[in-house]
């Protein structure tokens, strides 16, 4: 069994300001974000990791290096959506420039292409399906720290919880919020906690 203590990134300005979509757009952390980072190591000062991997994007890849101090492994396959023509912009402000294009991912976003130029549901779910399966492999009852992005993050658990993608906004992760779930041998996910603080 794979233990895996999942995080969003800390907050960042895009974050701060009206929730803009950042997707691949690589946006550091704010201070407060950099603070978060340092309260999930006070959390989990006395648990024992033996990996730390992060999304490429410097908003994650720096939250899991200060939540542990440790050397952190990257891998594109963490990183955040493609969003496409959203990018950089609130949800009111692409929905009022195209509102099919919401409309459309909304209801089937397995299937259909973020901001219309972006990825499926299907492609998120398929690279980071094959992400965990790989640290499953490797991690054998081992204990996993993952640190990535909202999007990302909410599709996988919403596909491995059993859910249909469109409901994958019925997931809450704020910024560096903890989230704990493990994986057995059939790489099937039991939730133990989400979003909490420790």
């Amino acid at each position: 069994m794979l233990t895996v203590y999942l995080l969003r990134h800390g907050q960042t300005r895009w974050n701060a300001d009206g929730n803009r979509y950042c997707g691949r757009t690589d946006i550091p952390l704010t201070e407060k974000g950099e603070e978060q980072a340092l309260f999930v190591k006070q959390q989990l000062s006395g648990i024992r990791l033996d990996a730390v991997y992060a999304s490429p994007l410097q908003r994650a890849a720096l939250t899991a290096h200060i939540a542990t101090g440790r050397d952190v492994i990257t891998d594109d396959r963490l990183i955040e959506v493609a969003f496409g023509n959203w990018e950089g912009k609130t949800r009111e402000q692409f929905c009022l420039e195209n509102p099919s294009s919401w409309h459309n991912w909304s209801n089937d976003p397995f299937c259909t292409r973020a901001g219309e130029t972006g990825e499926t549901g299907a492609e998120i779910v398929a690279r980071v399906e094959d992400f965990f399966k790989e640290k499953m492999q490797q991690h054998k009852n081992h204990t996993i720290m993952v640190v990535a992005h909202n999007g990302v993050n909410r599709l996988y658990m919403a596909y491995k919880l059993g859910m249909p993608l469109k409901n994958y906004r019925q997931i809450v992760q704020h910024n560096s919020a903890i989230t704990r779930f493990y994986l057995d041998e059939e790489g099937v996910l039991t939730l133990e906690y989400l979003n909490t603080n420790l």
